[in-house]
C-alpha cells in the first residue's frame, strides 16, 4: 500500500473534498483522484461517496481515516528521525497575518526556505481567522492576545503598539486624556473588540465605539492618516508615520500592554520538527527589545 495514497486520502477526508485536498497538496485534482482510486482498489472497499457537490466518507472511509492518519503521522515522524541533522523535507503550510506579515515574517520564512532547500513552504497571508485543522495548516503565526482554544501556542516575541490619530483629527476633535474621554471619540477597529490600556501596573479594559471597521491593520492605518479617528496599531505599522508627523501618539499616559507573537499549532503530543525549527527561527529573529517610538 502506497503511503502517498494513504496521506492523500487523509487530506481528502480532512479537507472535505478532492478539490480542497488538491489545493492543500499543490497537485492537480486528477492526481488526487487517481491516488484515491488505486487505494480503494487495493483495499477492495469504497472510501468516498462521490457526488456532484464533492465527496463524503463512506462508513468504511470514516473507520479507515483514523488508522490512516496515525500511519501518516508515524511515517512523518520516522522520516524526521532518519534525516540528517538540520535537513527538512516535505511541506510546511503556514497561516500568517496580512497586516505586517509580508514585511516582518516573510523574510524569516524565506530564510527558512534558504536553509532547507528540500522543504516546501506554502504561506497564506490573511487577517481573517484561519481554522488550522479544518483548512489543513501545520501552524499559524498570530499576533495579539490569544483566545482560549484547544490549539497549542508558543510565544516567539513581543509586539508593541500605541494609540494614534492624525493631526487633523486631533485639531478637530481634541486628544483624549483618559480612558473615559476615549469613549467619546471615533475609534478605528477590526470588529467590536475591547482595548486594553495600562494605568501604572493596572490594566484597564475599554470598549470604544466607531463607524469605521476593517479586518486589516493596513486599512485602519490609512483610515487613521485620513483623519477618521483613533486607531490602536502595532508600532511596526505606525513607526514611519509617527516619525514623519503624519500620525500622533495619543493617550501616552495609558499605553497598551505589550502583545505577543505566537506560533499556533493543532494539538498533538509532539510538534513536527519543521514547526520546531520555524519556532526557533522566529525566536532568533524577533527582536526582543522595544523598537523606537
Amino acid at each position: 500500500m502506497d503511503i502517498e495514497e494513504i496521506q492523500t486520502f487523509v487530506e481528502v477526508a480532512d479537507a472535505g473534498g478532492i478539490s480542497s485536498a488538491a489545493l492543500r497538496l499543490g497537485v492537480a485534482k486528477s492526481i488526487v483522484s487517481r491516488r484515491l482510486l488505486r487505494l480503494e482498489e487495493e483495499l477492495g472497499v469504497q472510501l468516498l461517496a462521490r457526488t456532484t457537490r464533492g465527496a463524503a466518507l463512506t462508513e468504511a472511509g470514516v473507520t479507515f481515516r483514523d488508522y490512516a492518519a496515525r500511519v501518516s503521522a508515524e511515517i512523518d515522524a520516522a522520516r524526521e528521525a532518519i534525516l540528517p541533522a538540520g535537513e527538512l523535507r516535505g511541506r510546511l503550510r503556514v497561516a500568517v497575518p496580512f497586516s505586517f506579515g509580508p514585511t516582518h515574517f516573510a523574510p524569516i520564512l524565506a530564510e527558512m526556505a534558504r536553509r532547507h532547500p528540500q522543504l516546501q513552504i506554502h504561506t497564506c497571508y490573511s487577517d481573517r481567522f484561519v481554522d488550522l485543522i479544518a483548512e489543513g495548516y501545520d501552524c499559524a503565526i498570530r499576533v495579539g492576545y490569544l483566545q482560549d482554544s484547544n490549539l497549542i501556542a508558543r510565544r516567539v516575541g513581543a509586539v508593541y503598539g500605541k494609540l494614534v490619530a492624525s493631526p487633523d483629527y486631533i485639531k478637530a476633535h481634541g486628544s483624549p486624556k483618559s480612558p473615559e474621554e476615549l469613549l467619546a471619540h471615533e475609534a478605528l477597529m477590526q470588529s467590536t473588540e475591547a482595548w486594553q490600556l495600562m494605568d501604572g501596573d493596572k490594566i484597564i479594559t475599554v470598549r470604544p465605539q466607531g463607524r469605521f471597521k476593517a479586518d486589516n491593520g493596513t486599512a485602519l492605518l490609512f483610515a487613521a492618516t485620513a483623519g477618521l479617528g483613533i486607531a490602536y496599531l502595532p508600532d511596526s505599522l505606525t513607526h514611519e508615520y509617527v516619525s514623519s508627523g503624519g500620525l500622533v501618539p495619543v493617550m501616552t499616559r495609558y499605553p497598551p500592554p505589550p502583545a505577543g507573537a505566537y506560533v499556533i499549532r493543532p494539538p498533538g503530543q509532539h510538534p513536527a520538527r519543521k514547526i520546531r525549527v520555524l519556532t526557533e527561527l522566529l525566536i532568533e529573529y524577533c527582536e526582543p527589545a522595544r523598537p523606537p517610538a
